[in-house]
């Protein structure tokens, strides 16, 4: 039988789970993204049609069936290298550890088509990878990979939501496999720990609270996010972190995936000197390098901050010449509040010297 053969070559080709759905139309999903749209919870980043995001016939008009596929990637690094005094380090989330997923997730998908077509050579499929036009989550919840938690992640028994997520429309009608049931129950540790509190409900997030978006920006963080980022260079971890279904969970199934410390932890202040080029030299395999280094140089300066680096001053004086506004306006905030925390030491220092 096709699929029985579709999941033995998906294993042998180190695809870590798979499932089958139909191609009917999300209705659900549409509604909920209408709703969204609504209330401007979205990021800006998503496909704007939403006969897109959730028709797959809109896609290829003969599809039939959609087969969703996930890769496990680590959550744990060995020997992580730890910021010091001298030297604090940034982070780079989980999923921006390793080559980018996108490249692994459409060479996995590419070898599943060009299997397909060598058994059934009349065949169409489309395959995308997150920035495709069908909303991943929706597809692999309909095909059973996992559920959707509260956190809007999905969470499969055996990765946990450590996983990367792909699929492809087909026109080959295959027999679809059951979506799960829920697990989360009434634990809500996922949206309690969000440092921004993005989470409005269970299952819908905010997208512009969500410290995941805000560092993927290129304008000025608002304010009242500012101490939330930490030394985060890009991505958010900490929904993942606190989820129960998480405990114990870390996948090393692939060697590209693997961190390279220093690149996924790195100090930070050569990242402020970093050209272009030398930017993408360093980071240009990694997920979290997609909008250049504009981005993660003014989370690094905020990071700074985070870490009350005072020797950071300086460099600081010399970005607010740079001619980027978003740089010039972060360094000036930042030597604003290294500036208050310094004289906010030195009142403190008077005052035990007082007692």
């Amino acid at each position: 039988m096709l699929k029985e053969k579709i999941i033995a070559y998906s294993k042998s080709i180190g695809i870590d789970q798979i499932g089958f759905a139909s191609a009917d139309v999300f209705h659900e999903m549409r509604n909920r993204l209408e709703v969204q749209s609504q209330l401007n919870y979205q990021s800006g980043f998503e496909e704007k049609d939403l006969t897109k995001r959730t028709t797959p016939a809109k896609l290829l008009p003969k599809a039939k069936s959609i087969i969703a596929i996930a890769i496990a990637y680590p959550s744990k690094m060995k020997n992580a290298p730890k910021s010091t005094l001298h030297e604090p380090r940034g982070i780079f989330c989980r999923a921006s550890w390793g080559l980018d997923y996108h490249i692994l997730v459409k060479e996995k998908l590419k070898q599943l088509e060009s299997y397909i077509l060598s058994q059934v050579p009349e065949a169409q499929c489309l395959s995308m990878v997150d920035t495709g036009e069908l909303v991943d989550r929706a597809v692999a919840e309909r095909a059973g990979i996992g559920w959707s938690g509260k956190n809007c992640s999905i969470i499969s028994p055996k990765f946990g939501s450590y996983i990367y997520l792909g699929e492809m429309i087909t026109s080959l009608e295959l027999e679809p496999d059951m979506p799960m049931e829920s697990k989360c129950g009434s634990c809500t540790k996922c949206m309690d720990a969000c440092p921004t509190n993005a989470f409005v409900a269970a299952g819908q997030l905010n997208a512009k609270k969500c410290i995941a978006y805000l560092t993927q920006t290129k304008t000025e963080i608002p304010q009242e996010f500012l101490a939330s980022i930490g030394n985060r260079l890009y991505g958010c971890d900490t929904c993942q972190v606190v989820c129960p279904e998480n405990r114990g969970i870390d996948f090393h199934l692939h060697s590209e995936l693997e961190p390279v410390q220093e690149d996924v932890k790195p100090t930070l202040s050569p990242i402020l000197q970093m050209s272009n080029r030398s930017f993408n030299k360093r980071f240009g395999t990694l997920a979290g390098s997609w909008r250049g280094r504009t981005p993660i140089q003014r989370n690094a300066i905020i990071a700074l901050v985070h870490f009350n680096h005072q020797t950071s001053v300086p460099m600081l004086k010399e970005l607010i010449n740079d001619p980027r506004e978003v740089i010039r306006k972060t360094a000036e905030w930042a030597m604003h509040s290294l500036e208050q925390k310094a004289n906010s030491s030195a009142s403190d220092q008077d005052d035990v010297s007082s007692d």
